[in-house]
């Protein structure tokens, strides 16, 4: 079984073995290309994008810096946001819907590493031959999801629709639709419902209103 495919069936599998580092090598390089250019080189940031990603749909801007494993193992839906930092570490797939907004600093992070130390240093394959060694698990993030800053999503986390993550939570339990949560470890503070409306706010709204959907 090819390394890759062992990071989608769950098992341990070798982050050094030559095939993947070959993918992350390209799939860095390339950030740090995109991280190179200027916010109005929207041409060559889009083909950068394209050659990053396995999905990334339109509409979608990244702020940058960038900072992406594999690139390959993420789905991005269309009008997505990114602001500085973004960090997504996909060894396992990563699906992000329509409509996210994420701030500064979201990290999503999917690989998973044994606990014992000596588990840590080296596990012996089925030749032998002693290796680092761990394993991953997906992530998958709904539509229209809105996350503060500093927030981190952890392996194997689903996270709703319509939900809104609290600056600066880590993520380690699934998060239902049209929550939101918050907080470290990260927990379901309240339902979102429509007297959430800014209409409720007109000091805030002052003269702008709401448009349809």
């Amino acid at each position: 079984m090819r390394e890759e495919d062992k990071i989608f069936a769950g098992l341990l599998f070798s982050p050094g073995h030559s095939e993947l580092r070959e993918i992350k090598l390209r799939t860095h390089n390339l950030c740090s290309e995109y991280n190179r250019t200027f916010e109005d080189e929207t041409q060559k940031r889009q083909e950068l994008i394209s050659d990053i990603f396995y999905e990334f749909g339109e509409n979608g801007f990244l702020q940058g810096p960038i900072y992406i494993h594999y690139g390959k193992h993420t789905k991005i839906g269309s009008h997505f946001f990114g602001n500085f930092n973004l960090t997504i570490q996909d060894d396992a797939w990563v699906t992000i819907g329509d409509h996210c907004n994420f701030g500064p600093n979201v990290s999503i992070v999917t690989p998973i590493h044994p606990m014992l130390p000596y588990e840590r240093r080296e596990i012996i394959d089925k030749d032998g031959v002693a290796r680092h060694m761990c394993y991953a698990k997906p992530v998958k993030i709904g539509n229209d999801c809105w996350f503060g800053a500093n927030v981190v999503v952890c392996p194997g986390v689903t996270i709703g629709d319509n939900c809104v993550i609290g600056a600066g939570s880590v993520v380690v339990k699934d998060i239902p639709d049209n929550s939101f949560a918050a907080g470290n470890p990260c927990r379901v503070i309240r339902e979102i419902t429509e007297a959430d409306s800014m209409i409720n706010k007109p000091e805030i709204l002052s003269d702008n209103r709401i448009g349809g959907d």
